[in-house]
């Protein structure tokens, strides 16, 4: 059986990640959405690796940016952050993104001092840190002088649909109380409904999502049958009961070690199986395996 479960096409809402890159492909709902997270009035925006962002490449991580745009001055990347990993891989997570848009903006011709303003915005349907707010803002300060800003251009702004601190404008606790499912109450979160309930109509929507997700489910499937088989092989020689929990850390350890030696990030091997951060880096250093953050 497959452990790997698809989530009915009409079932799904905002914060599910391929419903909520369909949405934010409609400029008007994007640069809106970023106005009002941010109170901010943005001339126009464009979007930055369309194809990259859109058309979920299955074999790279490192290019897969939910929502990757950009103005007359600032680079945007929105993630609806789906699975709660806790606040460190969170913040890992956050780094690691922010080591991408960099080396984006490298790549296509920028100096180091001309590196554009970046703002990373993680959009979370559980708590944050321990705490209770609704956002959480970011940036690089002087910890002997916290009047000191380094002013390196990088901001990364956590929002908790599960906060209730009176910390943010009506306009974002619409679209969070929209995140957690509650009624529609404004006009921008209803328009944005009404695209959700239309694209659940598109035929050709539908059938590309039980693609993407027929392929994510044999990827999963094959490195769990991969692991298992290799479990299997070790665990008959020390009895059954002893060889399926054997083969179950086979299966995890394989996959883990096939992720590192093909350079995958520390934060997809996290996603891929159910390790700590701290097991996997213990793995890699006990197999002689450099980590690629």
């Amino acid at each position: 059986m497959s452990g790997y479960k698809i989530k009915p096409w009409e079932e799904l809402t905002i914060t599910d990640d391929y419903m909520f890159k369909l949405v934010m492909r409609h400029k008007r709902f994007c640069k809106r959405l970023i106005e009002r997270i941010l109170d901010i009035k943005i001339r126009d925006i464009k979007y930055l690796e369309e194809e990259k962002s859109f058309k979920f490449k299955y074999d790279s991580k490192g290019i897969r940016l939910d929502v990757y745009v950009e103005d007359d001055n600032t680079i945007y990347d929105i993630e609806m952050q789906v699975r709660d990993y806790g606040s460190q891989e969170l913040a890992s997570r956050s780094r690691y993104y922010q080591s991408m848009i960099d080396m984006d903006s490298l790549t296509r011709g920028a100096l180091y001092k001309e590196l554009r303003p970046s703002i990373i915005i993680f959009l979370c349907p559980f708590p944050l840190f321990d705490q209770y707010r609704h956002i959480y803002t970011f940036r690089n300060i002087c910890c002997e002088d916290t009047t000191l800003n380094l002013n390196d251009g990088a901001t990364k702004i956590f929002l908790s649909s599960q906060g209730i601190a009176n910390d943010v404008t009506p306009e974002v606790k619409a679209f969070l109380n929209y995140m957690n499912g509650l009624p529609v109450t404004d006009d921008f979160i209803k328009e944005i409904d009404d695209c959700i309930n239309e694209t659940k109509t598109n035929h050709e929507e539908r059938v590309s999502y039980m693609t993407y997700e027929m392929k994510m489910q044999e990827a999963h499937d094959d490195g769990r049958a991969e692991g298992r088989a290799e479990g299997r092989a070790e665990g008959r020689a020390e009895g059954r009961a002893e060889g399926r929990a054997e083969g179950e850390r086979n299966m995890e350890m394989t996959i883990v070690k096939r992720m590192l030696l093909k350079h995958k990030p520390l934060i997809e091997i996290i996603d891929a199986v159910d390790w700590s951060r701290e097991r996997v880096i213990a793995f890699a250093k006990e197999n002689n395996i450099p980590i690629t953050e």
